[in-house]
Parts: C-alpha cells; structure tokens; sequence
C-alpha cells in the first residue's frame, strides 16, 4: 500500500520547508510526496533540492482556491487510484495569503480569493482527504497567531486564520476516536515571502520573521505528539495566551490605529 504526504503551498517558505524535513525524516512511513502550488517552475525547483533525499516526489501545478480548486484536487485523487490502492500519511494545509491594509482600501476580489483559499480550500481539502486517511495519520492545518484576536488593518486575514484554529481543533475532536491527528500550526513572523505578498510589494520582508526551519521542526515534532494547538516561540505563546483577557474590539480598534501595514493596493 502507498504512504502519501501531501503539501500544498510548497513552491515556498513554510511549505517548500514542510517538504525538504519530511524528505529526510527518516520517521516518516510515507512513500511518496505529492507537493500542490500553483507555480510549476518553482515545484520543480523544490523537487530537485529534494530528491537526493526522497526520490519519490510528484510535483501537481494546480489552483486549489474555492469550490473549482477542491473539485480538481477530489479528480486528482481519484485519479490516482488507477496507478494502485493508497493511504494519506499526512496532509499539510499551508497554502494561503494574506493583505495587508484596511478593508475598504484593499480590493475586494482579493479578500474573496483570500477566503477561498484559506478557508474553502483548507476545508474542501479535509474533506477530501478522509476516505484516505487511516490510524496514525495525521491533518496540519497552518493558522496563524492573528487566528487569537481581531486585527484592524489585517481583518480578513485574522478571521480566515480564526476560522481554520476553530476548525482544525473541532475536526480533532471528532477524528480522535479514529486515532487521526489534527493540528493547528499558529505561527507568528515567519522569514518567507508572505509580507511581499501582502503588501503587494510595499513591504518585502516579515519584520522580525523567525527561522522557518525551526518553526517546521517544532510543528512536526509537536504534530507526532498529537498537539491541538502549535505555537513555537515564548513570545507567540504569550501572545496567545493574553489574547483571551483582551476585549475583541479593544483588540481590533487599536491594531488598525497603531499598527499599520503597509501596502501598494489600488
């Protein structure tokens, strides 16, 4: 029988770094890496830094965004029974995005392609995936800390990662009697792209990012474990942990006054 890891967003960051640590954990029972992303050139060039580790790699160029994304991962995986049965060993929900700046400043097309992505494709992608998952397998859904509190100047893409920690932790419950993990990775700044993204330009690096290669480790390590919740750093901890005694409101009104992000949107 197949082992499967899949990995969506792998082209880069957090997700091209899922792939290179599980490509040389020689705990993992999985006996193929399936990597999703939407840009081929950079799947490939992901695939080649991996493969002397871990020669058994697919590489999928495919949009997973919203309802027509999850339609063609669901074809996808039906496909691939042809080639024989399998199991998913592990599914890592990390593609998504954010935008920075207000809402009424941002476009609105891209917060509705944010909501697609880091909410109906994360869904979409769970659902799928369970008919093909087994005893020990295991869901890692990438939230984020602002999944803790509403954030002005960040307000989507807070509430898309507030909806995947809700999910992620209610989907456990559930799949606990089945012995399949799910966690939520909650990181904070992480050194990647992601500020580029979000600030469509006006910022190109996350502020004080930590080192992805740690903040994965940490996260897989913890996901063996069978931890709901994933924070890395004391700092992000602590965050968390005091976001429980600050009014939501509070919480929103002064990250939009105070902490501005910067953006080029139009």
């Amino acid at each position: 029988m197949r082992k499967i890891t899949i990995i969506t967003g792998a082209s880069s960051g957090m997700g091209a770094e899922f792939a290179r640590q599980i490509a040389r954990d020689e705990k993992t029972e999985s006996s193929e890496i399936w990597l999703f992303a939407r840009n081929k050139e950079k799947l490939e060039s992901v695939k080649d830094e991996i493969k002397g580790d871990f020669p058994n790699v697919k590489i999928v160029p495919m949009n997973l965004a919203g309802k027509e994304g999850v339609a063609l991962f669901k074809t996808f995986l039906a496909t691939e029974k042809i080639s024989g049965p399998y199991e998913i060993d592990m599914l890592v929900n990390n593609a998504g995005f954010g935008t920075y700046g207000e809402f009424a400043s941002t476009p609105l097309e891209k917060e509705l392609e944010m909501i697609d992505l880091n909410c109906t494709a994360l869904t979409g992608l769970c659902g799928a995936v369970l008919p093909f998952l087994r005893e020990g397998s295991s869901i890692i859904n990438v939230a984020s800390l602002a999944a803790f509190l509403p954030l002005g100047n960040f307000a989507v893409y807070a509430a898309t990662k507030a909806y995947a920690l809700s999910f992620s932790v209610a989907l456990s419950a559930e799949l606990k009697d089945k012995k399949i993990r799910v966690s939520a990775l909650c990181p904070g700044s992480v050194s990647t792209d992601f500020a580029n993204v979000a600030s469509n330009g006006a910022r190109k690096e996350v502020l004080h990012g930590k080192d992805p290669v740690a903040v994965v480790a940490h996260c897989l390590k913890k996901a063996r474990r069978g931890k709901k919740i994933i924070l890395w750093s004391a700092k992000w901890k602590f965050t968390a942990f005091m976001s429980r005694f600050v009014g939501r409101y509070l919480g929103a009104r002064f990250t939009f006054k105070y902490n501005k992000r910067p953006s080029e949107w139009r």
